[in-house]
């Protein structure tokens, strides 16, 4: 698809291809695929190098599957049902001591976790599909299907497949298929301070 954004500064164009389609095809993923792609996740920067994030798959057509799709929200699984896999991205919100600290809350799990999904993102990408990322879903019930530890916050669940016709989506959705914009840097990038609300623009 030839994407219809356009960056303000110059930066390399897997960050405009990349977006977050709904319409998926259900095509299988090779698991080399998929790990290339959690691999890309693996390799994020985090505070303390402590690596929070931790990533829960499933594959289209695996016995886990329905369990994953059942706990996404109604309006997310009617679309993401038919992506190639899921994945439930979790961070550890205990940063572990050593024999000079003890183990602490962490401030930096959802951050660091982030960081992943975006590599994640990207690195499905360059291998030719596409990654959503959803915030709609029912964290207490995935932590109880996935048995995920306590001390694990669940954060989002990932739709990871290669893009269908967008005809295949109702047409509320179908108008919606289509890579979003961005606010221009000049309205979020500051030198200096924060602009006061009456500061006059120049």
């Amino acid at each position: 698809m030839q994407t219809t954004r356009r960056a303000d500064h110059p930066i390399e164009p897997i960050f405009l291809d990349r977006w977050s389609p709904r319409a998926f095809d259900a095509a299988p993923i090779p698991e080399h695929d998929l790990f290339s792609i959690l691999e890309a996740g693996r390799w994020a920067p985090s505070a303390f190098n402590i690596q929070p994030w931790r990533f829960v798959y499933a594959r289209q057509g695996d016995e886990t599957w329905q369990t994953f799709v059942r706990f996404l929200d109604p309006s997310n699984a009617a679309w993401a049902q038919h992506a190639a896999a899921l994945v439930v991205l979790l961070s550890d919100t205990v940063m572990p001591g050593d024999n000079n600290r003890p183990d602490r809350p962490s401030r930096t799990h959802s951050f660091d976790a982030g960081a992943a999904w975006a590599q994640v993102a990207l690195q499905a990408t360059a291998l030719g599909y596409q990654a959503h990322a959803m915030a709609g879903l029912d964290r207490d019930a995935a932590a109880q299907a996935l048995t995920v530890p306590d001390r694990f916050r669940v954060e989002i669940a990932i739709a990871i497949g290669r893009r269908a016709d967008p005809a295949t989506l109702p047409q509320d959705l179908r108008e919606r298929e289509t890579p979003s914009q961005r606010l221009p840097l000049r309205e979020i990038t500051f030198a200096g301070r924060y602009p006061r609300e009456n500061d006059v623009a120049a």
